[in-house]
């Protein structure tokens, strides 16, 4: 939690906390942590997973969002991932994605979304790991970044920070 850095907004507050491993916790966790924020002034961003955080939290808030590569069925998609993985930032630690995980999933994709306030979905037709037409068809409603190649980390981020600011 601190200033975003002078040289690419200085006036903007980063929050990026760990997010625990079970959806339910990682949601509640960002709904107290945005809860005193003030709405005029408020913005969310999240990439694959954290975008469709992003996303829900955009509506259910109503402050902006850029997404980015967001995952438009995660409980589908992380179905086939439980069981023990490595931390991604730290091979040497691992995280245990639980099944009682995909049904938390599946509660938050079930929930109605509010009115959708101003998104900036940036999605790389080079993901490797999600479909870029489902994203396309979910974000089509907001403003979009069609991004040939690139991929799902969006290697090429930087170029994308104008746009994003």
């Amino acid at each position: 939690h601190g200033p975003a850095g002078a040289g690419f907004a200085p006036g903007v507050t980063w929050w990026c906390p760990q997010l625990p491993a079970s959806p339910a916790q990682a949601m509640d966790l960002l709904l107290q942590g945005t809860a005193a924020w003030p709405r005029g002034q408020t913005a969310v961003m999240g990439s694959s997973l954290g975008g469709f955080y992003a996303a829900w939290l955009s509506a259910h808030l109503g402050v902006p969002a850029v997404l980015i590569n967001p995952a438009v069925h995660p409980s589908r998609d992380l179905a086939r991932y439980i069981g023990e993985h490595p931390v991604w930032q730290d091979p040497a630690q691992s995280i245990f994605f639980e099944p009682a995980y995909v049904q938390e999933l599946m509660r938050l994709e079930s929930q109605p979304l509010p009115t959708r306030p101003a998104t900036l979905a940036l999605i790389a037709k080079g993901d490797e790991v999600l479909d870029w037409r489902e994203m396309l068809a979910r974000h089509q409603a907001g403003q979009v970044r069609l991004i040939e190649g690139s991929d799902h980390a969006l290697s090429d981020f930087e170029d994308h920070l104008p746009q994003i600011l």
